[in-house]
């Protein structure tokens, strides 16, 4: 009997360990999560200094690292950077770049689940 029981609690603790990888908030990196570059571009005018990576989340704001040690990715704002065929004004210049495997455990807001070529026209 104790050996029947020990049995199927081995079996359900078995079943359940692959489903724990799974377990995620779709907003964090971190362990379960297979990591797949993100190619971004745009133009952007300087406002926030260097940037690191960055990608363009679902709710077509720029998110983006200024240091490869960041923990979260920070949401530009939409006057300072910006999609499209032609600089919206001379201050602005082009930008492309992929997005890097962030440390885990980094807040990766409105992170996009199909990864496109960074243009969500």
């Amino acid at each position: 009997m104790k050996r029947s029981i020990a049995i199927c609690g081995l079996g359900i603790l078995l079943t359940s360990l692959p489903l724990a990888g799974c377990v995620t908030d779709g907003y964090t990196y971190g362990v379960g999560m297979s990591w797949s570059s993100y190619p971004y571009d745009g133009w952007y005018d300087g406002y926030y200094g260097q940037i690191y990576d960055g990608y363009w989340g679902t709710d077509n704001y720029f998110y983006f690292r200024q240091h490869d040690q960041d923990r979260y990715y920070r949401r530009g704002d939409s006057n300072h950077f910006m999609r499209g065929d032609a600089a919206p004004d001379p201050r602005f210049h082009r930008f492309e770049g992929q997005t890097r495997q962030p440390p885990p455990g980094t807040r990766m807001p409105k992170y996009p689940r199909q990864h496109t070529n960074g243009n969500r026209n």
